[in-house]
């Protein structure tokens, strides 16, 4: 018999005779609803079809951590997203037809049941079972329950599920962890979990937003081969790791500000990832210098990256089609016959 339950009936039993006066689960229903058609007008459904999606975005969340937290407390681990998040859909559809709330995973329950030796969906079903019987015939019993003692039962269990490593795990891993961490425990105890979570991403994308930016950068490189004269006037770029809306501006700007230069090669072979606002910024750098009398060639446009390059003017913005390369000695030949013809044209 689970820890739990004897922990509830040893509290409850000297509860009940002593007649304490301590707060209990209070009165329960002993019976369940009829079925029926709920209303389906159609400014109800407008009305409703905000505060639903919201409502079952809330609910989704909160099932997928109740699986995960299943999946790391019992042997087996593992569960289907869509699996669960289907079966929940289809539970708050019945439900609909009881007047009940929508169906969600709850992860105090879930790890109260795992900790109590569930280890296959048959336990939910037992569980489901169990309930319909308290319902049913032991309603006036389960009401005298003191609220204390389901209030240590959740303690323990909230105990139980700290992970010790993990922990360790985390507050060795760097400050940024330590803080998504630490924040959205806090949140948890403060608010509420769902919200908790929210918080607790959003820090998380910022700190992975930050090391994208750090982690990318415009580098000038020294032309291969033997040097050459007017080799001073070409400047080789390489851009590398993430061109967008966080670092685009800080990567161009440096090339923007070279001076002296005849020719820039920009190579792009190197580049991860580029959003729109990275392409745009690509593109004004590019009309930028044509417009200051520098030629700019682009060299390696990776593939993925080929069509939005097109379409946010960053091909186009070159003064000629034949100054897009898909190597790098090529451009730099191009190049340098540009400053030789520049050379010879001025004297």
């Amino acid at each position: 018999m689970p820890g739990s339950f004897l922990a509830i009936v040893v509290v409850s039993l000297p509860v009940a005779f002593l007649q304490l006066p301590l707060d209990t689960i209070g009165e329960l229903p002993n019976s369940l609803p009829s079925p029926s058609l709920p209303d389906l007008s159609p400014s109800l459904m407008v009305a409703l079809i905000g505060p639903a999606l919201a409502v079952a975005a809330l609910a989704a969340i909160e099932s997928l951590l109740s699986a995960r937290v299943a999946a790391s407390l019992a042997p087996t681990g593992g569960f289907h997203a869509d699996r669960e998040l289907f079966g929940q859909g289809l539970a708050s559809i019945a439900a609909g037809f009881f007047g009940g709330m929508p169906a969600t995973g709850a992860i105090a329950r879930t790890a109260v049941n795992v900790r109590s030796g569930a280890k296959t969906r048959v336990a939910a079903i037992v569980h489901a079972l169990l309930l319909l019987v308290v319902v049913l015939a032991a309603a006036g019993v389960v009401s005298n329950i003191p609220l204390a003692a389901l209030a240590g039962v959740l303690m323990v269990t909230a105990a139980r599920m700290v992970s010790v490593s993990t922990f360790k795990r985390v507050a060795s891993s760097g400050k940024s962890s330590a803080a998504v961490f630490l924040v959205t425990a806090f949140v948890t105890v403060a608010f509420d979990l769902v919200v908790a979570v929210g918080i607790g991403v959003a820090i998380a994308a910022f700190f992975a937003l930050r090391t994208l930016s750090r982690s990318s950068g415009a580098h000038r490189e020294p032309l291969p081969g033997d040097e050459q004269p007017g080799d001073e006037q070409i400047a080789l770029f390489r851009i590398e790791g993430s061109l967008f809306f966080g670092a685009a501006e800080r990567l161009l700007d440096d090339i923007a500000r070279e001076p002296g230069v005849e020719v820039v090669i920009l190579r792009l072979s190197a580049l991860q990832i580029v959003d729109s606002t990275g392409a745009n910024a690509l593109a004004e750098l590019i009309t930028g210098l044509e417009r200051k009398g520098a030629t700019v060639l682009v060299k390696g446009i990776r593939p993925e990256h080929q069509a939005m390059l097109n379409r946010l003017g960053v091909v186009g913005a070159l003064r000629h089609p034949n100054h897009l390369f898909a190597e790098l000695e090529p451009a730099v030949d191009h190049a340098r016959s540009h400053i030789r013809r520049k050379t010879a044209d001025a004297a």
